[in-house]
């Protein structure tokens, strides 16, 4: 289930939660064993090997949703080291002790042989408070809030370098593969999903390598629009690890729908659209164009036609 992004709503029918900077998974518990999954259907669990704690913690067979995070010095999420992690299939000992992660779980799909997606968000939370899932640093659920105004848990967020809250209808349902308006997730900062559709040949200190990505976003069409490009953000191995990545994917002609400047097109060289990014941005100009962009990072929990333009 996904949320829509939106001012947090006002009224006595909501539930806040923090929103956390990490991956979403979903895990199931069975047989003292896991099973995580990514946003994409992908199979994760070989790459969160923390994730086996929660066989410790219940004998039940539970299917839990949850962010996977890493977190900084000062115990705030933080996705760029998260990165680290996100591209490793199996994690070294070494790579486990220096970034480990933690899992945030924030709600309870079932237990042993009974589906709680129809039952209302109040109750399911209330059977996840029940099971204790709480093994710190590794294992965490976090506390929600209900009878607080929106706008000051934002204020909170902001003050302690959170991302931002999420609203849920406390009457609201658990609707798989769904983004329902009764969930509202509001950030403190702008960050859009794009899928990579080229690169262009870095200059001056950079040549020789990748200068800039060029970025798309699919439309209500299936049209795939040129958004803009980014070259801030990156590590020099990040430069070089995105160049392995994208070169495999080579193809002759430009992937977009929509037209890509001159300038940027004839340096261009195309990839098949398959990767998926995030940036951090200011806003989007009148010609749905993003406004100095800045590289976060890899998305493989996303698939290219999930990085959709906002809607006009």
């Amino acid at each position: 289930m996904l949320a829509v992004s939106g001012e947090p709503p006002d009224g006595p029918g909501w539930a806040f939660e923090w929103k956390w900077d990490g991956v979403r998974a979903t895990v199931a518990v069975a047989d003292g064993g896991v099973v995580a999954h990514s946003r994409n259907r992908r199979v994760i669990t070989e790459s969160y090997p923390e994730l086996h704690a929660l066989t410790e913690l219940t004998r039940h067979t539970v299917l839990l949703d949850g962010e996977i995070v890493a977190l900084d010095e000062r115990g705030r999420p933080d996705f760029d080291r998260l990165q680290s992690r996100m591209h490793v299939h199996r994690p070294t000992a070494r790579l486990l002790r220096e970034i480990p992660v933690a899992y945030y779980v924030f709600d309870l799909l079932a237990v042993d042989d009974r589906d709680l997606c129809p039952e209302p968000y109040d109750r399911r939370r209330q059977r996840l408070l029940e099971f204790g899932l709480s093994a710190p640093p590794v294992v965490r659920t976090p506390d929600n809030y209900v009878d607080v105004s929106g706008a000051d848990l934002l204020r909170v967020a902001a003050e302690h370098g959170l991302e931002g809250i999420v609203a849920k209808r406390r009457t609201s349902t658990y609707s798989p593969g769904t983004r329902s308006r009764s969930w509202v997730k509001t950030a403190l900062r702008l960050t859009q999903e794009v899928v990579l559709g080229g690169w262009v040949p870095g200059e001056g200190r950079r040549a020789g390598t990748l200068g800039a990505l060029l970025l798309g976003a699919y439309d209500d069409t299936g049209t795939l629009h040129y958004v803009g490009h980014v070259g801030t953000g990156f590590s020099d191995t990040a430069l070089d690890e995105m160049r392995e990545r994208l070169a495999p994917l080579h193809r002759p002609s430009s992937p977009f729908g929509t037209p890509v400047p001159r300038d940027r097109a004839r340096r261009a060289h195309w990839v098949e659209p398959d990767l998926v990014g995030e940036v951090e941005h200011r806003q989007w100009t009148a010609d749905r164009r993003l406004r100095h962009p800045s590289w976060r990072g890899l998305r493989p929990d996303r698939t290219s036609h999930e990085a959709r333009l906002p809607p006009t």
